[in-house]
């Protein structure tokens, strides 16, 4: 026995029985604005990241004004809505995008909450908001929506809020979504118009995000780069120039036989998988099939993964598992940075104490390639930065105060930079800032290396 939402008195939704599926059309369907209409003005609500969020429902959550107290839980904005510029609305993210940030300094009442990516499953079932929401691909045959481009922390929670009569469950369906696959029954990947509340069609496209041109910075860091990716390697990596420039030198390359197992599935990874070079043949687990938590990327990603079951999505908790990611066969991750100090610690979610981004699964990633002597970490970045003409670079002697940690200095492996690789594991402070002093700017190598030579013996680099 499962439950149905009906129209109760004054709009509002209960629950009564029913029985299995009988079609599709069981859940209430109705429009973003009459789904909307079912929130209190006081209220909590759950919302996937980035390309599981629902676009026409949450722009009309944001044409209501008369909201006294709604908190939202959710991470990276993909769809541009009024609802978190709105009175009395009160968001709480767990990575920041250009649409975060635009929201911060314009004075909106949002906040950041500090946890790397497969943490966002037990956070959300903490938080356990009135309202689940997600976006999914049209009901198939069977009256399964398949939940797209999004798995991460968000399954388990859709399925509670459907299960019980006090909660809501609100899918917005569309076309313009690609159906994709998990991983058998246990892993699904779609949820049922049999759990569904309510139901909203829409005519909605995923945002598409079209990767900017490498500069040869990020060509030459690609370059060192690949230079750790051995045939046979199991990959991943997150978006950018840098990622999508190393898969173009991948695709072209003599090199094939790799699998992915990547957070994050872009553009980089489809480019692989179509050169030949990606069989999954000798991960260890998860043989034969690429394995994502999420993606982002072009329209044409997003066209090339309807329908094709060569690629699983399976919830972050898995897929961002340190122990998982060790079990693979010769794992390289391959992350971005915004600074390192001499020590080895990374700064990769804030700029000057502000943040940017967030912690992600970058952490998650780096500390299970750390469990395998076999297995690599490639952190990479340009060596410098332009703040106001000045030319600043971004391997430091120490971190001013107010510079948060993303990666502790005892899990990191290799730096890269454009002048190429600085191999940490087992180093010394002193070989360590000497080390990232080769791969520094040649303006700012003396500084580092009399920064290294003072943090000889364990002593403070900090004059």
């Amino acid at each position: 026995m499962s439950l149905q939402v009906t129209v109760g008195v004054g709009g509002t939704l209960r629950h009564r029985p029913r029985l299995a599926w009988q079609g599709i059309g069981m859940p209430k369907e109705l429009t973003a604005q009459e789904a909307a209409a079912q929130l209190e003005n006081a209220d909590t609500l759950g919302i996937p990241l980035g390309p599981g969020q629902p676009p026409a429902f949450l722009r009309a959550l944001g044409e209501r004004e008369d909201w006294t107290d709604l908190r939202v839980y959710g991470a990276l904005l993909a769809v541009g809505t009024d609802l978190f510029s709105r009175a009395g609305v009160h968001y709480l993210s767990g990575f920041f995008g250009p649409l975060e940030r635009a929201l911060r300094d314009s004075g909106a009442n949002i906040e950041f909450a500090p946890a790397d990516f497969r943490r966002f499953g037990p956070l959300l079932q903490r938080q356990a908001p009135r309202v689940m929401t997600t976006v999914a691909a049209l009901p198939d045959a069977d009256g399964w929506c398949s939940l797209s481009l999004h798995a991460g922390g968000t399954i388990d929670e859709l399925r509670r809020a459907a299960a019980d009569p006090d909660r809501l469950l609100v899918v917005e369906v569309s076309q313009g979504y690609p159906r994709t696959f998990g991983l058998g029954e246990k892993h699904r990947h779609a949820v049922h118009v049999d759990e569904i509340d309510v139901l909203v069609r829409s005519a909605e496209a995923p945002l598409a995000l079209p990767g900017p041109p490498p500069t040869d910075a990020d060509m030459a860091i690609a370059r060192h780069s690949v230079a750790f990716i051995r045939p046979g390697c199991t990959l991943q990596t997150g978006i950018g120039s840098i990622p999508s420039q190393i898969a173009t030198l991948l695709a072209e390359g003599d090199g094939g036989d790799y699998g992915l197992h990547s957070e994050m599935f872009t553009d980089g990874c489809m480019q692989l998988h179509r050169a030949g070079k990606v069989s999954n043949a000798a991960k260890g687990q998860y043989d034969g099939i690429s394995v994502t938590t999420f993606a982002f990327g072009t329209s044409e990603l997003y066209e090339w993964l309807d329908g094709n079951s060569d690629v699983a999505f399976l919830p972050v908790e898995i897929v961002n598992s340190p122990e998982v990611i060790a079990a693979n066969h010769n794992m390289i991750s391959i992350n971005g940075a915004l600074a390192v100090d001499i020590g080895g610690q990374v700064v990769a979610d804030t700029i000057d104490g502000n943040q940017f981004s967030g912690v992600g699964g970058a952490e998650d990633f780096v500390a299970g390639a750390g469990l395998e002597l076999s297995d690599r970490s490639l952190i990479c970045l340009p060596s410098t930065f332009e703040k106001d003409g000045t030319l600043h670079s971004r391997i430091v002697p120490w971190f001013g105060p107010g510079a948060v940690i993303t990666t502790p200095r005892h899990h990191v492996d290799v730096i890269v930079t454009e002048y190429g690789a600085a191999e940490l594991e087992g180093l010394t402070v002193r070989e360590r800032g000497r080390a990232l002093a080769a791969i520094a700017h040649p303006r700012f190598r003396d500084e580092l290396l009399l920064a290294a030579d003072r943090a000889a013996k364990g002593c403070s680099p900090v004059v």
